[in-house]
């Protein structure tokens, strides 16, 4: 009776999810000529709904992310944006349904504004080509308007600047669009810069640009009135994103037509009876002329298609990774969720299985417990997942895990990191502030102030545990200067000033220590390449020596330091045939890294390592600290390079070719743990032999017991990393023995089932909101392109 119960519930919930009589998210709506018929974008595809409301009707219907719909002129014809050849393109079918026919065939991201008057050609916009005479930057937010035949051809530039979301009036020529002075996100809010949009108009006839508005913040989306001289736009003048009335006679003068506050107002179109028609808070709304806003009632009957699961490999696409200390397993984060696997064998677990996003996960020193940042109910917390039976020594072969919060209050906590010792944990805290919090007590102290950091995009703060605990070596920004990153040394126990040691007013970044502690090395561009503009784009790798001692041992030339080696081989092994027992064991512990500090002339004790400047990705010392490991580009993509600190040769260790990579040292120094564009690999630290690592078993159950089987996911049919409308995708590795999902997980338009003993799965998407990906390409402070890399920290 109860298992009756349990599988009729479950069919009520899918049945409720496939039939949603108030769906939210709807986006990119257009309002056909004729105003009967609104267009809108819904997880990733396209419907069409009678303007006065009632049931949708899907047009598109399948995996690739479709959106942006415009009508032709006559009705008969709408072009859309997909991605389902690769990059975005353009597209044309019937109104009514049918074959969808390519029209754009090129790499770039290419999205339709609007039919030529004559409906013979569609206009969209696309960063494709210069014209010779361009004085705007080349990046490819500064886009082109093109032209493309309906029935097909060759391609033709319309205006060489970015004109987005362009409009014609009925005539044909006349353009209002608005423009793209410089990047800023599209969603943001309440921005005023120098690089807030404004509306202008083009004429064919004069071949003359006009701005029509002066609004210091957002202006965007024009559309043109039926008159061919009034246009109605999106403004926050008066607040929030409303629609306002202008016309081409007095553009100085506007009038807000709808007054929402708690949101803003997106994607405005207008038919041809001048029926407004745009969005709000996630739903469709129409307001004729002269009339008030009306929420468009929308049903969408879905075939539950998103309960269907498929699997995929989880052998690739990891957007990070960490090696545990002991150099057996890795822990990694494919598509939000935290996998581990062996290192030998490709033994794989999964550890967590929940509907949010996972990211930032490192081991504690012991190896026993990985600690995490996961946005659990909107907001980042910090938790630990530990193995609990003690005679289990590695998660990949673990049974039972325990998974407890760290930090999670309203504040944002992420980035966490274990101390040395394992007993506390730094993490940041609203992207800036850094701060440790003993796992004992539960009491946090502030190591490092808000005031001094500077972020500008998720993940590009940084930070590193000195390895007795004691510092941290930082990136931080003085004050007038926060935004270029200097290299400081603050105490572990929150009391100490940050100790500048670069104050060069060049990037320095991501600073590292030296395993014995004696020594760091960290990025700069200080004697980096130029590029026209006058920004950076190479650095090198440099390094500084904290003891007098230890300075004066790296001048030694190769002979000297192999006369010092020998006598200190000599003595080692003179101690160690002299101590037994209790005394040998108290060496050992003396043994243990102190870090140790001659304050005087620190600054002066530095030295650049690297003999060439380049795009320098990664770096890391040999556990010795006698070779520099790098990644950098010379030819294509990053390869592994390494300079001999002694004599200073330079070579080419490894060849990759990786577009994104980044690598970490094992603990005994032995090999080097990479990740190669999503995929890990290890390259012995002598020989430079690099090695795949497979991720091909799976454990399975929590008898104990494993079987080999085919490491893959399950995931829903409808999710893909990129098109981040569509619903979060429930994952399940196959046969393995993860966490129970939480009993009571938050339903939305995205909530389906996966299967009857999984429950509800999907809650609201994550990974396009909780920050970028890390371990990838990214700009600095100041624009310097600095190939900087945090999936392997």
């Amino acid at each position: 009776m109860k298992k009756t119960l349990v599988l009729g519930c479950a069919f009520l919930v899918c049945a409720l999810a496939a039939a949603q009589d108030h769906p939210l998210w709807l986006r990119y709506p257009a309002i056909s000529p004729d105003g009967r018929t609104v267009l809108f974008c819904y997880k990733g595809d396209i419907y069409s709904v009678p303007s006065a409301g009632g049931t949708a009707t899907p047009l598109t219907m399948s995996e690739s992310y479709e959106f942006a719909p415009v009508w032709s002129h006559d009705g008969k014809t709408i072009a859309f944006a997909s991605d389902r050849y690769g990059s975005f393109d353009v597209f044309v079918m019937p109104a009514g349904g049918g074959e969808a026919r390519r029209l754009t065939f090129n790499s770039a991201r290419e999205v339709p504004s609007t039919f030529t008057a004559d409906d013979r050609a569609v206009l969209f916009s696309a960063y494709r080509q210069e014209v010779a005479t361009t004085a705007q930057f080349p990046v490819s937010i500064m886009t082109q308007l093109y032209s493309v035949p309906v029935a097909g051809g060759r391609v033709s530039m319309v205006l060489p600047v970015p004109a987005l979301d362009a409009t014609l009036n009925s005539a044909g020529d006349k353009l209002i669009y608005h423009d793209m002075k410089g990047y800023e996100s599209d969603w943001r809010k309440h921005h005023t810069s120098s690089v807030t949009r404004d509306v202008w108009v083009y004429d064919f006839r004069t071949h003359k640009y006009r701005q029509l508005t002066q609004f210091a913040g957002e202006d965007r989306n024009p559309v043109f009135d039926a008159d061919g001289n009034t246009f109605y736009y999106l403004s926050e003048e008066t607040g929030s994103f409303n629609v306002h009335k202008s016309s081409l006679a007095d553009p100085a003068k506007n009038t807000p037509l709808t007054h929402f506050t708690r949101n803003p107002v997106r994607f405005l179109t207008r038919a041809n009876d001048n029926t407004l028609c745009f969005d709000y808070d996630g739903e469709i709304y129409t307001m004729k002329q002269g009339g008030s806003p009306e929420r468009l009632p929308v049903r969408i009957a879905e075939d539950g298609r998103e309960t269907l699961d498929r699997n995929v490999p989880v052998n690739d696409g990891f957007t990070e990774a960490r090696l545990s200390p002991n150099g057996k397993e890795f822990a990694y984060v494919f598509r939000g969720e935290i996998f581990v696997t062996s290192m030998e064998g490709g033994v794989t677990k999964r550890i967590t299985n929940t509907p949010y996003q996972e990211r930032s996960v490192s081991f504690s020193p012991d190896g026993r417990s990985l600690v995490y940042a996961v946005e659990k109910d909107s907001s980042w917390d910090v938790y630990r997942v530990s193995i609990e039976r003690k005679e289990e020594p590695y998660f990949f072969a673990s049974t039972v895990l325990k998974t407890e919060p760290v930090v999670a209050t309203a504040a944002e906590e992420y980035q966490p990191e274990f101390s040395p010792d394992g007993k506390e944990v730094a993490y940041l805290e609203n992207r800036v502030t850094l701060k440790v919090i003993n796992l004992a007590s539960g009491k946090t102290r502030t190591i490092l102030p808000a005031d001094m950091n500077y972020s500008y995009a998720d993940g590009d703060e940084y930070y590193q545990w000195s390895p007795d605990g004691k510092w941290f070596l930082v990136q931080f920004g003085l004050a007038g200067r926060v935004q270029v990153p200097e290299v400081g040394l603050v105490s572990a126990d929150g009391k100490g000033e940050v100790h500048d040691l670069t104050h060069s007013g060049y990037d320095n970044t991501e600073p590292r220590w030296s395993m014995d502690g004696k020594m760091f090395i960290w990025g700069s561009d200080r004697r980096g390449a130029r590029q026209q503009g006058g920004d950076l784009i190479t650095a090198d790798v440099y390094g500084m020596f904290l003891t007098k001692a230890a300075f004066d041992r790296f001048r030694l030339t190769k002979e000297e330091f192999a006369l010092v080696k020998e006598q200190e081989e000599k003595a080692k092994k003179e101690a160690e045939g002299k101590k037994k027992g209790k005394e040998a064991a108290e060496a050992k512990d003396s043994a243990k890294v102190e870090v140790k500090i001659d304050w005087q002339g620190l600054d002066e004790r530095k030295a650049r390592l690297t003999i060439h400047t380049s795009e320098a990705n990664d770096w890391l010392l040999s556990k010795d600290g006698e070779k520099l490991f790098y990644l950098t580009v010379f030819d294509k993509g990053n390869d592994l390079w390494t300079t001999d600190l002694r004599t200073k040769e330079t070579k080419l260790f490894a060849k990759l070719g990786a577009r994104r990579a980044s690598m970490e040292l094992s603990a005994d120094g032995k090999f080097i743990f990479l990740l190669l564009d999503g995929k890990p690999a290890k390259i012995d630290a002598e020989s430079g032999k690099e090695e795949q690592i497979r991720t091909g078993t799976t454990t399975t159950g929590c008898t104990g017991n494993s079987s080999p089987t085919s490491t893959t996911t399950t995931i829903s049919p409808r999710c893909s990393p990129r098109c981040w409308e569509k619903s979060m995708p429930p994952i399940r590795a196959a046969g393995t023995t993860s966490p129970p999902a939480p009993a009571t997980r938050p339903l939305s338009w995205a909530s389906c089932m996966t299967s009857i003993t999984r429950g509800p799965a999907c809650a609201w998407p994550r990974w396009w909101r909780g920050g970028r990906p890390t371990g990838r390409t990214r700009k600095s402070r100041r624009g310097t392109l600095l190939r900087r890399s945090t999936a392997l920290r």
